[in-house]
This record gives structure tokens, C-alpha cells and sequence, in this order.
């Protein structure tokens, strides 16, 4: 069940991430010319790649319960504040997150910017794939790292991310647009529930408790996180009702 829990996890907040990226590469790509993008995009990739192979076999020196807590104490503050996002959102006290509003104010940035050429690359078209692909990329290898290491697989976390990245990059290519029609606010959501959930699991286990049944209690946690923040939602959509003489 726990290997399930874990690509889907991995799977969720890469897609997320993986399409925030792909807006961006696709706003510096049609704005700057697609060789100085692309080639941001192909640098920020290695740069990830090296900051992954580094840090992951570095994790397994940790005892397996320190590193759970720990795990777990970041998971849970990284999960809640995803999920402090989408329950705003849903309930209306925050704005949706909108692709192609983000698409058009990158694009207008780009268009504007001065052009600067180095090696034969537009600069400001390097610098904000680079930048876009390697902060949001971060945020995915956070998650494959924290994920596999405390779980003991890296490999299961990374064939979820890595399923994401190849699906986002198909449509992507597919569609050659901000992909406006995935519901990036409930895989949001959906995100912030998985990873509040591993957090929750991961810093009990780390802190010397134990769970009944171990594995078998992450469904148990997860409804509860669900259940929770449904009914934070509920309370908040009925604060904002007008209230009538």
C-alpha cells in the first residue's frame, strides 16, 4: 500500500510542478526563440540531475528513524502549507491558479526584457527557462529525495515523477500551449492532502511511536487529513455567505 501512496505522491506534486515549468519554458521558447529556452532547459536539467545523485545516496548514511523524523517534520510543513493554499482557494478566500493568466504575464515580461546575446543564446531566454526549470524542478527532486530515502526507495519515487515529467511533456508538445485544462488546483489540493498525510506518518514513526498495523494505517491517515480539511472549507465557504437582516 505504502509503494502505491508513494508514486501516486510522487506522481501528483511533479505533475504540478511539471506544468508550472512547462509554462514557463513554453512563454521563453515563443517570445525569445526556442534554441536559448530549450538550452535552459537542458542546463537546469543537468544541474538537477547532479544535485539528485548527490544528495540521495548522502540521505542513506542517516538512521532510518532519524531521518523519518526529520523527513516527516519538512514533509508536513511543506504539505500543509500546499494544502493552507488550496483549502483558501477552494473556499474563495484566495484567487485559482490560473496557466494561461501566468502564460500571457511571462510572455509580456519576455517581450519587454532587452535583448542580450552571449554564446549565441538569447540571455533573458536562457536565464528564465533556467530559472523556472531548476525552482520548480527543486521542489520535485525535494519530494523524490524526502520521499524515497525515508521509504527506503528512491527508485518508486522517482518512476512517479518521472511518469509526470514524460506525460507533461507529451501533452505539452501535443497541445504546444499552457495546459489551462488541467485541474491544477485540485491536483494541488490532492498534493498538499498526500504530503500532510506522509508527513503526519513519517515524523510519528521517526519519533518512536508506532502505528497499528504500520503501512496499513496511511489510508486511516489519510482520510482523516481529507475529512479535516473538507470540513475547513465547508466552515470557511459559510463565513463568506452574507448574512440578511
Amino acid at each position: 500500500m505504502t509503494a502505491g501512496f508513494l508514486i501516486a505522491s510522487a506522481f501528483l506534486a511533479s505533475a504540478v510542478e511539471f506544468v508550472e515549468a512547462l509554462t514557463i519554458v513554453l512563454a521563453s521558447g515563443i517570445t525569445r526563440g526556442w534554441r536559448s529556452s530549450l538550452t535552459g532547459l537542458a542546463a537546469a536539467t543537468v544541474a538537477l540531475a547532479v544535485i539528485v545523485a548527490a544528495l540521495g545516496p548522502a540521505l542513506t548514511l542517516i538512521p532510518i528513524d532519524a531521518l523519518r523524523l526529520v523527513v516527516g517534520a519538512l514533509l508536513l510543513a511543506f504539505g500543509l502549507q500546499w494544502l493552507r493554499k488550496a483549502i483558501l482557494r477552494a473556499s474563495g478566500y484566495k484567487a485559482l491558479h490560473d496557466e494561461a493568466e501566468i502564460f500571457a504575464r511571462e510572455q509580456a515580461e519576455a517581450r519587454a526584457a532587452a535583448g542580450e546575446r552571449r554564446a549565441g543564446l538569447d540571455w533573458y531566454g536562457f536565464t528564465l527557462s533556467f530559472k523556472g526549470v531548476l525552482l520548480e524542478g527543486l521542489e520535485v527532486a525535494f519530494i523524490v529525495i524526502t520521499f524515497g530515502s525515508a521509504q527506503g526507495s528512491i527508485s518508486l519515487a522517482a518512476l512517479g515523477a518521472g511518469v509526470a515529467l514524460v506525460l507533461v511533456a507529451i501533452v505539452g508538445v501535443a497541445v504546444r500551449g499552457p495546459l489551462t485544462r488541467v485541474p491544477e488546483n485540485t491536483l494541488k489540493f490532492a498534493v498538499g492532502v498526500m504530503l500532510t498525510t506522509f508527513g503526519i506518518f513519517w515524523s510519528t514513526e521517526g519519533a518512536g511511536a508506532h502505528w497499528p498495523g504500520d503501512d496499513a494505517s496511511l489510508p486511516g491517515v489519510l482520510a482523516f487529513v481529507i475529512l479535516l480539511s473538507a470540513a475547513a472549507v465547508t466552515t470557511l465557504k459559510r463565513r463568506r455567505r452574507p448574512v440578511f437582516a
